[in-house]
């Protein structure tokens, strides 16, 4: 499994591309130059590997389609999702509705999520962490990281 750390700055170009940043490109596979480019749960976009994006889009396509809960999920998730290829020159295209959709101007922020990197705004990325506390990202991990007890033990 493709596992990512890390985060660095890019710009967007005039024509809607960005260099994905050298110390990313360490960290795929070798060879790897195909991505999945999707809306992410928050107002940012989610960048999948191919090889990461493969087994997410094989566990969706066996949901129950009858169930309109996974037909909302399918639209919100698969929605805009878009095949993208490094160029010669290490470059990926933005379409248009996903960098509208996360409102990307010419600065960004790639960020590590595990399987997945997440581009921001890079103004939005930074209000996320003005706004968090020592105190609040504390509590999180405390409340995210705690053993949880199976019931019935």
């Amino acid at each position: 499994m493709i596992g990512f750390l890390g985060e660095y700055e890019s710009t967007i170009d005039a024509k809607s591309r960005f260099l994905l940043p050298a110390g990313f490109k360490k960290q795929l596979p070798e060879g790897e130059a195909r991505f999945v480019i999707s809306r992410g749960f928050e107002k940012c976009l989610s960048l999948y590997p191919e090889k990461s994006w493969e087994p997410i889009f094989e566990k969706i396509s066996l949901l129950n389609d009858f169930d309109p809960k996974v037909r909302e999920f399918r639209r919100q998730f698969l929605g805009g999702a878009t095949e993208v290829e490094l160029d010669s020159a290490g470059r990926l295209l933005l379409p248009a509705t996903l960098k509208d959709f996360a409102g990307l101007q010419k600065d960004i922020i790639l960020v590590a999520a595990l399987n997945k990197i997440e581009i921001w705004d890079a103004g939005k990325y930074k209000q996320l962490f003005e706004s968090f506390s020592p105190e609040g990202f504390s509590a999180l991990a405390n409340e995210v990281m705690a053993e949880k007890k199976i019931k019935n033990e």
